[in-house]
């Protein structure tokens, strides 16, 4: 654990940040998501190069992801983060399930970098970096469903 500053949030209030992420992503609630970004929120993902924007955020990463992917779930034993004034920043590596355009599932992991600002006692995301590890087929396609 890494803390520097008197005011700054315990680990179990960036846990539950991630864990609220990941919850959003799992339902594709994209609005739930939407209340932990700030507005202006700049991103690279592992399918938008980069984004301006929370709108462009949910258009041009999430709605291209987040469907076609399942079991998307943060390893919070391996959070790393820090925190000065209102600011921090966390660190942690993901796994998820992919599919290739058979329909056959891949092993999808991969790492992301938050930055946060407290505003209004919230934590939002100012900043997020999603990549996918080295060697990870680098796009999924919508999992074919079972009825």
């Amino acid at each position: 654990m890494e803390r520097s500053a008197k005011l700054a949030p315990d680990r179990e209030t960036i846990e539950v940040w991630f864990r609220t992420l990941e919850s959003c992503v799992r339902a594709m609630d994209y609005a739930r998501a939407r209340e932990i970004f700030a507005p202006e929120v700049i991103a690279f993902g592992t399918r938008a190069e980069v984004v301006e924007g929370l709108d462009h955020l949910e258009a041009d990463q999430w709605r291209g992801v987040w469907p076609t992917i399942r079991d998307f779930t943060f390893d919070l034993g391996q959070l790393h983060w820090g925190w000065s004034g209102e600011a921090g920043w966390a660190v942690t590596i993901w796994t998820s399930t992919g599919f290739h355009p058979d329909g056959t599932p891949f092993h999808r992991p991969g790492r992301a970098t938050i930055l946060f600002e407290r505003r209004d006692g919230r934590l939002l995301a100012i900043h997020s970096h999603f990549s996918l590890y080295p060697g990870t087929p680098p796009r999924s396609l919508r999992p074919v469903e079972i009825s």
